[in-house]
């Protein structure tokens, strides 16, 4: 059946439009007023709070036999804080007192960049430049004077550079190289500059050079793997397309999971299939803000009924942003497998809004 997926990408693309669909249907038949919004982000944040404080002690207690769970929920931490932060900037709108849900936010950012930033240390640039991007749109959708300053900026620096240190002194101290920073970038070092040497020289227009790939000459050049959704989901559905079972991970294989993903997607799928997904990502971004100035102009003529949505929207389009960023130019672990199926979804929750109800 032709709709049975035949490689990889065909099961991003089916498998990204069903997600379209269902959260399409989500968010116009389900009620989202400003406080059930704000809810869910609280929800959200204070449960991620707790996921990433539970890894970072499974990190400091190998014995437990699990850590480092928690890339592909990064950017819903981001998600869940964005949009409470949105919800508390429409409430401080309408004269609502939020000083207790602002302290209790700063709290919660706190403890997912020290819990996060000690597990993954891409996590935190994704943390750092996801908050900038919030308040970037927060300053500019509700006009007020941004929080972005040189001065701030250099001080988050300044905490970066004083937290990495911090991390690489008890790395030592407790002889855990596994929490170093400099560990961290000796291995990207290591495995992603060779990685990226092969890729330039091994990728077409569609597709790369078979004899390079893991899969050698049974590979078909295209769609091998590299790129894919979690195992489990293409056994769970008996899909007849290769798996590597670790093999990124564990054996190093010719595409590092440290190497940027616009290097991971371009091998995989060729610099044509590269250059439309960019455009697409692209193209989520502008339609998310154009959906987000019209809920501001409809907020600021008194319109009261999309409030919700706006909130919403703000986190989901932050956290899409982030995500990108990261995923794309840092490393491909935050893009692929589990991450992925999150990026299909806030990519979802951000062209959801194009679709409006009118209600009766």
């Amino acid at each position: 059946m032709p709709l049975i997926a035949q490689n990889h990408l065909q099961l991003i693309i089916e498998f990204g439009l069903l997600i379209l669909l269902a959260v399409s249907f989500f968010i116009n038949l389900v009620p989202l007023s400003l406080s059930a919004v704000l809810l869910g982000g609280l929800i959200i944040s204070v449960a991620m709070t707790f996921l990433f404080g539970f890894d970072a002690f499974s990190l400091l207690a190998p014995s437990l036999g699990v850590h480092e769970f928690t890339h592909p929920y990064g950017a819903i931490a981001l998600l869940g804080v964005a949009t409470s932060l949105g919800a508390i900037y429409i409430m401080d709108d309408v004269g609502i007192n939020t000083r207790s849900l602002k302290t209790f936010i700063l709290l919660i950012v706190l403890a997912i960049a020290v819990f996060g930033g000690m597990v993954h240390r891409d996590f935190l640039l994704m943390w750092i430049v996801g908050l900038f991007v919030a308040f970037f749109i927060l300053s500019k959708t509700f006009r007020r004077k941004s929080v972005l300053t040189v001065k701030r900026a250099v001080m988050v620096a300044i905490v970066v550079l004083v937290a990495f240190g911090f991390m690489e002194a008890i790395s030592r101290i407790l002889s855990m190289p596994i929490i170093s920073p400099i560990s961290r970038i000796e291995r990207i070092l290591d495995n992603s500059l060779p990685s990226i040497k092969m890729v330039i020289h091994n990728t077409y227009l569609i597709g790369h050079n078979p004899a390079t790939s893991f899969w050698g000459s049974e590979s078909s050049g295209f769609a091998d793997g590299y790129i894919s959704l979690p195992i489990s989901l293409i056994t769970t559905f008996g899909l007849a397309l290769p798996i590597f079972y670790g093999v990124l991970t564990n054996q190093k294989d010719v595409i590092d999971y440290f190497t940027p993903g616009i290097f991971a997607f371009g091998y995989e799928f060729g610099y044509l299939i590269l250059f439309l997904i960019l455009i697409w990502v692209l193209a989520v971004m502008i339609i998310g803000l154009k959906i987000l100035k019209i809920y501001k102009e409809k907020r600021e003529k008194g319109n009261k009924t999309l409030l919700g949505r706006e909130a919403l929207l703000i986190g989901s389009l932050t956290a899409f942003i982030g995500q990108a960023w990261v995923g794309f130019f840092i490393i491909n672990r935050d893009i692929n497998g589990s991450a992925l199926v999150t990026f299909l979804f806030l990519s979802a929750m951000v062209l959801g809004h194009v679709l409006m109800i009118k209600r009766t």
